[in-house]
């Protein structure tokens, strides 16, 4: 982890991820949560599919995995790219970031329900409960001042979106024989043809050009879709999973950040409070048990003859 290079692409990922909320922000004032969910995409995708095919792999010919990746997208892609769309639309997009990464609560949630998570300890499910606490910290629907809205409401179910994705794709497509490359391309080029699907209904509202939302999309699409795949799966390979999942801790926190630089958008002690008891809540559901070591009695060297 303490590579050069792959402190640099860590970081790298961190800002174009936790950059994501500011660009649908922006992108906001020119296009609707379905015209961004759209373009971002088809960028991502066409990304994706380019390099894959510049290295030699091709899209998936198995009609069972395009079944699975169909179900993948519509949780990973379609519907949390535009539910936080939608949620921007009345949220700052710093809490949207924060909301974002409840994502692993919801997974082990999930893994709970389903009874496919076996690691129940004191620690995780502690880290479960604490961590929704923080979400409740962040909403306080006990003040009028509070972050309880169908805005809030729609960030939250994204996470909970993804999770569901994250599961899907853990017990379906993993062990296909497919490269990260491979599903990654085939799952946004199966997201960009469910998200036309939508258009007709959230995505026919006139469209106001202009350099800002533009190019926030652009950047959304490309870099924070496509750029950012290839990154994640890249650490993925160097790092494994499980350090590779150390990004998700500074996605809120460049959310946070750029929202308040560029927005002008308040963070206030109670939303702070929260983010911090959300981190550590997933820091804690991403604890792993301690293997008991067995003592063992050190071999004995053998006896040597003096001459």
């Amino acid at each position: 982890m303490n590579k050069p290079g792959t402190l640099i692409r860590m970081g790298f990922l961190a800002l174009l991820w936790g950059s994501s909320f500011l660009w649908i922000k922006i992108a906001l004032t020119g296009l609707s949560p379905v015209q961004i969910a759209m373009v971002r995409t088809v960028l991502g995708a066409a990304v994706l599919v380019a390099l894959a095919y510049g290295r030699g792999q091709r899209l998936p010919r198995d009609p069972a995995a395009w079944g699975h990746l169909a179900v993948a997208a519509v949780f990973g892609n379609v519907i949390p790219f535009v539910l936080f769309a939608v949620g921007e639309q009345t949220v700052d997009s710093g809490v949207a970031g924060v909301l974002n990464a409840t994502t692993p609560l919801w997974a082990l949630l999930i893994g709970l329900a389903l009874g496919t998570e076996r690691q129940r300890n004191p620690a995780r499910l502690a880290g479960l409960v604490l961590g929704f606490a923080g979400t409740l910290l962040i909403f306080a629907p006990w003040e009028q001042a509070g972050l309880v809205s169908w805005g809030a409401a729609a960030c939250l179910a994204a996470a909970a979106s993804y999770a569901v994705s994250y599961t899907y794709i853990g017990r379906k497509l993993s062990g296909r024989g497919l490269s990260p490359f491979q599903l990654s391309s085939a799952q946004l080029v199966t997201a960009t043809g469910l998200t036309a699907l939508v258009v007709p209904v959230g995505g026919l509202q006139p469209v106001h050009l202009g350099w800002p939302p533009l190019l926030a999309v652009a950047i959304l699409g490309v870099f924070g879709t496509g750029v950012a795949f290839i990154l994640n799966y890249r650490l993925i390979e160097d790092e494994g999973p499980t350090n590779a999942t150390t990004v998700g801790y500074l996605l809120p926190v460049v959310s946070v950040l750029l929202g308040a630089a560029f927005l002008d958008e308040a963070l206030t002690a109670r939303v702070a409070l929260g983010m911090v008891v959300v981190l550590v809540g997933v820091a804690l559901t991403r604890r792993q048990p301690a293997t008991a070591l067995v003592p063992t009695t050190p071999e004995r060297e053998p006896a040597t003859t003096l001459k």
